[in-house]
């Protein structure tokens, strides 16, 4: 149960429905989540909502990994609603099956497309040791450009604060929805 009470659309206040609307009508098509806890600091929100929404339609990445790097920071700080959102994204934009299990099993996965394995190494590096190695960087540069570095920090960063929003406030998975791991 969360620690933030229940939102009610119908209540909401001026600045509240104009954030709530404007996250309902983008590309996410309604408002789950962090949101649901954000929502209480409308300004707060709209900035962040706007920031994920660059971050996640916007980038040079593909869904395959742009959704990769959410699951591994997800599992990283084991934020479950957040994993729950992403990981079916992620088989959808096309990172197999193999790939997700491993994930979420916190082990490195087999087989990855050079590419994956860039992703993977950049993201995990970041989130265990709090910095990227010389040789990762490299390759992450080379193969996405420095727009592409830049990019990968920034929604490995955004999605640690998504995962610290809902760990914060013990936003719970959808109901019926068993914990992906324990």
């Amino acid at each position: 149960m969360s620690r933030l009470p229940a939102v009610d659309p119908a209540n909401l206040n001026a600045e509240q429905r104009k954030v709530y609307d404007s996250i309902a009508s983008g590309p996410r098509g309604g408002v789950r989540g962090p949101f649901l806890a954000l929502i209480h600091v409308p300004e707060l929100t709209n900035r962040i909502q706007n920031l994920g929404e660059y971050l996640r339609y916007n980038t040079s990445y593909p869904p395959r990994l742009s959704e990769f790097a959410i699951i591994i920071t997800a599992r990283h700080f084991n934020s479950q609603y957040e994993w729950h959102a992403h990981a079916a994204l992620a088989l959808k934009g096309g990172l197999s099956q193999a790939i997700v299990d491993a994930v979420r099993e916190k082990r490195r996965p087999q087989s990855m497309q050079p590419d994956e394995t860039d992703v993977y190494d950049f993201v995990s590096e970041l989130t265990t040791n709090n910095k990227v190695s010389e040789g990762t960087y490299k390759r992450v540069v080379d193969r996405f450009k420095i727009a592409g570095a830049v990019e990968l920090a920034g929604l490995v960063g955004y999605y640690i604060m998504i995962a610290m929003t809902l760990l914060a406030h013990e936003v719970p998975l959808p109901e019926g929805q068993a914990p992906y791991w324990k």
